[in-house]
């Protein structure tokens, strides 16, 4: 039976500052890029079986979301990946109703994950407690287990500063200090120039407990890309500055990722971002569910996307698969100086009774999820 499927992509833009780096601005079909190569992606595949594949995309503000949000239902999108917090993502999975899957494409909350879990709500972004887990894991592997632990002042980052926190209990790491870096707001480009910065930052990071590394903890992106080789004494920065965990990036190029980069620039003029290989994970994750389920039932897709049978190609060396117990994407996790992939994790010796991947991240046992439970 041939099928067509429109997928909704939601993208919540929230007022910023200027970034550190101008090679970190937000380009302004971020997201939107990822969707569409995924959508050429599925329709290549579908086209085999019959079916056909379109989306429809939504640039918003956190007072219009829920409106746009019902729009799409209202068109007939039952499927709507979503670019947002934490908070608006959870309001795009209760606005949209039970009939309705969801796909978090960004927010790394753990709670949403956890106490706050949505049976209609699928994460294709990793959670915080990934991404430092991801991290410890190497730095574990390279026996760096004494962290000065620097982290910003805003809510975000004191979120990112327990996760580290947990992962460092979790592998058996010592936090030998803590120190907090206070956002003064103001034009953190012509303000922090690097000739300040050349002043500032060793101050900052004078008489500390010996260390190993410098754990760079900065969700709001003022302060970390000053860290390296500015350090009152010489050591690897790593976490939001130096060696950081994410979910792809531009120079990765193993397991066929040169191929999916190279489609990606063509088309898009630009190199790849995490946020845009999030939506397309996602974009792909449908299309494959609906061509193996050969159904565009929501209700049959998301049970096909938690089963044990569904797997998908997502040039990270192996399959990834969904937590059944809480709607996340098992994925491996790439440590980038955004030059080269310096290493992936799980690293080698992580081991898990199920899979190494669920040692990355709150595991069944931590979870406090109750909307998957059978």
């Amino acid at each position: 039976m041939a099928l067509d499927v429109n997928v909704g992509v939601i993208r919540v833009d929230y007022p910023v500052l200027a970034p550190v780096s101008r090679f970190d601005r937000k380009p302004d079909n971020l997201g939107f890029a990822g969707a569409s190569l995924g959508n050429q992606d599925n329709e290549t595949t579908g086209s085999f079986l019959g079916h056909s594949f379109s989306f429809e995309t939504r640039s918003t503000t956190p007072d219009k979301l829920e409106a746009d949000t019902a729009d799409l239902i209202e068109n007939g999108i039952s499927m709507i990946v979503v670019l947002g917090h934490g908070n608006d993502v959870l309001k795009v999975a209760d606005a949209a109703g039970a009939g309705a899957l969801i796909f978090n494409a960004a927010a790394p909350e753990v709670a949403l994950r956890s106490e706050s879990c949505r049976s209609n709500l699928l994460h294709v972004a990793p959670s915080r407690a990934m991404l430092t887990d991801a991290l410890a894991q190497f730095l574990v592997w390279k026996k760096w287990t004494r962290w000065l632990l620097i982290s910003g002042s805003n809510p975000d980052d004191q979120q990112l500063a327990e996760a580290y926190r947990r992962s460092a209990m979790k592998f058996g790491t010592e936090i030998v200090e803590e120190r907090i870096f206070e956002d003064t707001g103001g034009s953190r480009r012509s303000d922090s120039g690097h000739v300040l910065v050349q002043r500032q930052i060793p101050v900052f990071t004078q008489e500390t407990e010996d260390h190993d590394v410098v754990l760079a903890v900065d969700e709001s992106d003022v302060f970390a890309l000053y860290l390296p080789f500015h350090t009152w004494t010489p050591r690897p920065v790593a976490g939001s500055g130096g060696l950081r965990p994410v979910s792809f990036h531009a120079a990765h190029e193993a397991w066929g990722a040169t191929q999916f980069q190279r489609r990606f620039e063509k088309q898009n003029g630009r190199y790849v971002r995490p946020e845009d290989y999030n939506v397309w994970v996602a974009f792909r994750v449908i299309g494959e569910a609906v061509s193996r389920s050969s159904s565009d039932d929501v209700a049959v897709l998301r049970d096909y996307i938690l089963s044990d049978a569904f797997e998908l190609a997502a040039f990270k060396g192996q399959k990834v698969t969904f937590r059944p117990w809480n709607g996340q994407l098992r994925q491996p996790v790439l440590l980038t100086d955004s030059k080269i992939t310096v290493s992936v994790s799980p690293q080698e010796g992580f081991l898990h009774h199920r899979s190494p991947l669920d040692s990355l991240g709150i595991d069944e046992p931590e979870s406090a999820c109750s909307a998957f439970a059978n």
